[in-house]
């Protein structure tokens, strides 16, 4: 007697929208009876069954009087697809190895004690989901019971089948269908988790982007951070702003050599580490020099290093102590003065270069009213037009005096200038940008 496949479930591949490739007794051209050619599910290319697999098919049923039997049965290849039966869990447990595809269990196959779950009449099914969690599952029930059909698909099944209404041809399609449609459920489980993941990961970058700490100064801040890492919150560049208990504002930019996320977590670190220290009362070469022991401790091989720019502003708002680690000098507007680079001639070595280097600390007079423009590398390295020549930070100071002179300030001038540098690389920046900017307004 055939294992059953009900009719008024025979093309559950149509109810799911797939086109099916042939299926029959007779081979991949069809039932021989004359019957309609099925076709398999999801294209090739996509599928884990090729015309190299054969199928194999792991029965579970309890039937001494054998009323139940599984006709031979071909693939879409035409291959035989290979039968094993067990007749009890224990039996089962043995003959399911990884080249099963699909389990038929046997709804009324007696309940064990080691998965009898009280008046459960699915504790067998929900053993058998556990026991094989990677396998499809065909469920058979009596003829009528579509009720219990339907919740064992609820439980887990990827289909249910009517134990008297036997067709080999439809059950081979089931079989396809079930292997297939366990396929595309893990593929959609593993989205989500993947998609999961990337939320989480989102949330975990955005709060480690720095939270300025300037309560009680007049200085107006501004930033703008794009990572040059695809769909990544953070790269290796890093900033910082806070406020001491003196009234002194210090602010910081640096660059981790790199781009991924090891390059980004050091970022973090030293962020973090530069706080710490500044509200400690270091400053200038003490803290750099601090710093670069951290980076040291932190990195993963010797060849890392990181560009650093920290400036500490009076109280007054009026100069300010500049210190750079191989790093750009960053910009200063002034009203009726164009805007300019400050001194660079005292730049010291990046962070993790030289053993025991020292940064110098250079007095910068600032003015009554200013503008004060901290950057890392990424925007002034990109590309103009299709050659090989970059802006450069010439290029990047008549850019910021253009845009000065229309009368753009705070996070509209960084945005625009952000914008500006993309468009002449014509895309995209290969790597990342930060910049901050401080304003002071009498």
């Amino acid at each position: 007697m055939p294992v059953p496949v009900p009719r008024q479930r025979a093309i559950p591949a149509v109810e799911s929208g797939q086109a099916l490739a042939a299926f029959s007794p007779g081979g991949p051209s069809g039932d021989p009876a004359g019957g309609p050619t099925l076709a398999a599910p999801v294209p090739r290319a996509t599928s884990p069954l090729d015309s190299t697999t054969n199928l194999t098919l792991l029965v579970i049923e309890d039937d001494p009087a054998g009323s139940l039997g599984v006709p031979d049965m071909l693939d879409a290849a035409g291959k035989p697809i290979r039968i094993r039966t067990a007749r009890n869990l224990t039996e089962a447990e043995r003959l399911l190895t990884d080249d099963v595809h699909c389990i038929l269990l046997d709804l009324a196959l007696p309940v064990s004690g080691r998965a009898a779950a009280g008046d459960d009449e699915l504790a067998t099914l929900k053993h058998v989901l556990r026991l094989a969690p990677r396998h499809a599952v065909l469920a058979l029930t009596a003829s009528g019971d579509a009720e219990r059909g339907a919740e064992a698909v609820r439980v887990g099944a990827q289909d249910y089948l009517f134990r008297d209404e036997l067709d080999g041809r439809l059950l081979s399609r089931a079989i396809r269908y079930a292997v297939e449609r366990k396929r595309s459920d893990k593929a959609e489980r593993r989205l989500t988790e993947s998609k999961l993941r990337a939320q989480e990961n989102a949330r975990l970058e955005r709060g480690l982007l720095p939270t300025p700490l300037l309560e009680g100064s007049p200085l107006r801040f501004a930033a703008r951070y794009r990572p040059g890492r695809s769909r990544a919150l953070l790269g290796g560049d890093f900033y910082d702003t806070v406020r001491t208990p003196d009234g002194t504002v210090h602010a910081m930019i640096g660059d981790v050599c790199g781009h991924g996320p090891d390059e980004a977590a050091l970022g973090v670190e030293l962020r973090i580490a530069w706080r710490a220290l500044t509200f400690a009362g270091l400053c200038g070469d003490e803290l750099l020099s601090t710093l670069q022991q951290v980076l040291e401790h932190e990195r993963e091989n010797d060849e890392i290093f990181a560009t650093v720019c920290t400036v500490d502003i009076a109280p007054d708002g009026r100069r300010a102590g500049l210190c750079l680690a191989g790093h750009p000098s960053p910009l200063i507007a002034r009203p009726g003065r164009p805007a300019e680079l400050l001194p660079y001639e005292n730049n010291g070595p990046a962070l993790g270069l030289v053993p025991h280097a020292r940064w110098p600390r250079m007095q910068v007079e600032l003015g009554a009213a200013w503008s004060l423009m901290l950057y890392t590398d990424g925007l002034i390295e990109g590309h103009i037009g299709e050659g090989k020549e970059r802006l450069g930070q010439d290029g990047m100071v008549d850019m910021v005096r253009r845009q000065l002179a229309q009368g753009l300030e705070g996070e509209e001038l960084l945005r625009a200038a952000v914008s500006e540098v993309r468009e002449l690389n014509g895309g995209e920046l290969a790597d990342d940008v930060a910049v901050l900017l401080l304003d002071r307004t009498p």
